[in-house]
């Protein structure tokens, strides 16, 4: 039985959120699969992903094929670098100890730039409000200006008016 590990389409109409799940690679796209490995969510930013990183490896040593994008998710979340991580265990290249070492920084640094891909949409989007409100704050202050010398003009006017009145 060929085995797949591919995404499960669930959530509504534009709002997708997607199952990782393997699967019988005969079995239809929402359908009946072998076992839940995570969830992925790409309507935030940056893209929500939960995984069993163990149970994915599980699944790719005993030969199972992901996806294209499964594949781009596995390897997103490290479960790529673990498989590989450990084949060189098994091959006798690396000890346990310096594969889980080794998946650890890989793990450290991958959070680091999440969390500063994270940091820079914060800032651009606090950046973007404050360029928002200044504009709105021109937008009032030009439209207060230019509502203020009508009534100046009006004042002097009447004034004006009232003049000529007591000179007659």
């Amino acid at each position: 039985m060929p085995v797949k590990i591919r995404l499960q389409r669930h959530g509504k109409k534009g709002k997708p959120y997607y199952w990782i799940v393997a699967a019988d690679a005969r079995s239809k796209r929402d359908g009946k699969y072998l076992e839940k490995l995570g969830a992925y969510n790409p309507n935030t930013n940056p893209a929500t992903v939960e995984l069993n990183v163990d149970g994915a490896v599980t699944w790719l040593q005993n030969g199972a094929q992901p996806t294209d994008t499964a594949r781009a998710i596995l390897s997103y979340k490290g479960a790529m670098l673990k498989n590989h991580l450990a084949g060189g265990v098994k091959k006798g290249a690396l000890t346990e100890e310096q594969a889980q070492a080794k998946f650890d920084a890989w793990l450290e640094e991958k959070a680091a730039k999440v969390q500063a891909k994270a940091d820079g949409l914060s800032k651009a989007e606090a950046k973007a409000k404050a360029e928002a409100l200044a504009a709105e704050k021109a937008v009032n202050e030009a439209r207060i200006a230019a509502a203020a010398p009508v009534v100046e003009e009006e004042a002097q006017a009447e004034g004006e008016a009232t003049a000529s009145n007591e000179e007659e």
